[in-house]
Parts: structure tokens; sequence; C-alpha cells
């Protein structure tokens, strides 16, 4: 059985850097008081991985393009169908259904990020831009910060899901290849090397990403710091 490299170093690192961020934002926030600091530290580190994850959407590797993961509706129906089978999506990357789910985390994690920045919690704490509008519409923007809360934690415990169930119904390990990049096709599934190319992982691609990184840690340090000095202290 032959492996290729499916996810490169970036997209991975970007991942478990995401996963560690919003572990740490969920509690913190649960913890509340001097810990809120935290909480807001971690929504930063958030919102800089989002933007990282828009721009890589464009120009990454092959399978973490915004294109690999869009499909036509009847793809994604067909793909809904496969979880039923014991061998179901045996392409690389992410299956159709998979990309939809990809596509609703990241854009639930931005709205929250992006909520974030003008919420507050009619303690201590306010978003960095909260002072930029109004005390009545920085309420509403933390009720949906918070409700958002909720559809956050239902994602995220859909993604544990399909990903025991992929590994128990259909034998096919998703975290591995997110560790060491390199995937196999799933036992019962299409060996074919023409459908499954390896994408370039190397210093070249690197470099790009942490430019990339370093121009999105840039906008939202810009973004966070403008908060006037009479209100910094």
């Amino acid at each position: 059985m032959f492996r290729i490299r499916v996810w490169d170093l970036p997209t991975r690192l970007f991942h478990w850097a995401l996963v560690v961020s919003v572990t740490g934002s969920i509690v913190t926030v649960k913890i509340g008081g001097n810990w809120m600091e935290w909480h807001f530290r971690c929504g930063y580190a958030i919102l800089t991985l989002l933007l990282f994850r828009i721009v890589w959407g464009f120009i990454g590797s092959r399978y973490a393009r915004f294109v690999h993961l869009l499909a036509r509706p009847s793809r994604i129906i067909s793909s809904a169908r496969g979880l039923w089978s014991t061998t179901g999506y045996s392409g690389p990357g992410h299956s159709p259904l998979g990309g939809v789910a990809v596509l609703a985390l990241l854009a639930a994690f931005i709205f929250q990020a992006v909520t974030g920045l003008f919420s507050n919690d009619d303690i201590a704490s306010e978003g960095p831009l909260a002072f930029r509008i109004s005390k009545s519409r920085s309420d509403f923007i933390s009720d949906l910060h918070s409700s958002n809360a909720v559809v956050i934690y239902v994602l995220l415990g859909l993604h544990v899901l399909a990903i025991a169930y992929y590994y128990w119904r259909q034998g096919r390990n998703l975290v591995g290849p997110m560790i060491t990049g390199s995937a196999s096709p799933p036992a019962g599934g299409t060996s074919d090397p023409e459908r499954w190319i390896g994408i370039q992982d190397d210093a070249a691609l690197w470099i790009r990403a942490l430019l990339v990184l370093a121009a999105c840690a840039g906008i939202v340090w810009f973004v966070v710091s403008t908060v006037p000095p009479r209100l910094a202290g």
C-alpha cells in the first residue's frame, strides 16, 4: 500500500495550534475572573490563525485549498449516503461532506472571533473594539457571541464523533495523517496512483506560510491595539 503526502506542515501546525487555542479559550472563559485576560489572548491567537487559514485556502497546497473543500450538492449527498458504507469516500484529503463540515467550523470560529472583539461581560471585561460601538450594540453582539459558542460546541462534538465513526465503521484513521502529513488509501478503497496525487511540502512552502502568518499576526496586533490611551488603562 503506497503512501503520499496529503497535509503540508503549515496546515498541520494550524490545526493543532487551533485546537490548543480553542481549548484555552474555553477553559479560561469557564474559569472567568483574571483568566479573562488569557481568554482574550487565546481569541487573538485564534483570529490570527483563522486569517492565516483563509489566505492558505487560496495559496496553500492542493488539499488545503478551498477549491478542494467545495463540492457540488450531488457529490455532498453521495458522500453523506456513503457514511453507512464500510468503504465510503476513498480519496485523499477531505470527503465532500467533510469539506462542508470544515467550512462550517471555520465559519463558526470566524464569527466567534470577530464578535468577541466587540463583546463585553457587563462586569470588567470587554473586547478591544467594544468602545467603538454603543453599549446596546455591544450587548447584542455579546449575546450572539454566547449563542454561537453553543453552535461551536455542537460542531466540535460532531467533529470528534465523525473521527471516531470513520475509524470504527470504515477503518480510516483521520488523526494520523494530520500528525504525520502522510496517508494511504483505506482498506477496500481505490489504490489508483493517478487519483492519489501527493503534494510538495518543502522549505519554500514553509517560508511562504511564515510570511503569511507574520502578516496576519501584524493585522491582528494592529486591530487590537487601537484602544485609545484613556481606555487602555
